[in-house]
């Protein structure tokens, strides 16, 4: 069934992502797969950087490390199971990324019920069904 499964998650919302992060463990569990969370850091333009402190990255991926490795620990597989990534991008590139990199067979996605604003102008999970290798189950939150 499915060995690897992705699932992106919005360190902002976490309670957003906790339906598909449920579904893919019951996944998981009943394939004896991996779960692997993706956190996507946006980066920071250019013109802002200067206004920043030398060390303002290197700070964001610590704490951005720390929230994802604390939110991984509370996943109810066992830890050899459950890794974490956190990556600097675009959420929907890094996800298709991550996803081709580490072989994924699902990429389990949380999403808000549509609006007419991602009706027009689409929206990360869209983006990655549209565009993933493999399969992806989209959890309405």
């Amino acid at each position: 069934m499915f060995k690897t499964i992705l699932v992106p998650v919005d360190l902002g919302e976490v309670e957003a992502v906790q339906p598909a992060i449920d579904k893919a463990v019951e996944l998981a569990t009943a394939s004896g797969g991996t779960l692997r969370l993706i956190y996507v850091r946006a980066i920071v333009p250019v013109t802002y950087m200067e206004f920043m402190p030398p060390t303002f990255d290197e700070e964001q991926q610590g704490e951005a490390e720390k929230r994802l490795a604390d939110l991984a620990a509370k996943v109810a597989l066992p830890a050899e199971r459950v890794s974490a990534v956190v990556r600097l991008g675009s959420v929907y590139n890094e996800v298709l990324d991550e996803a081709e990199k580490t072989g994924t067979d699902l990429v389990v996605i949380g999403s808000h019920r549509p609006t007419m604003a991602t009706y027009l102008l689409g929206s990360n999970a869209a983006t990655v069904v549209r565009h993933a290798k493999c399969s992806v189950l989209v959890v309405r939150a």
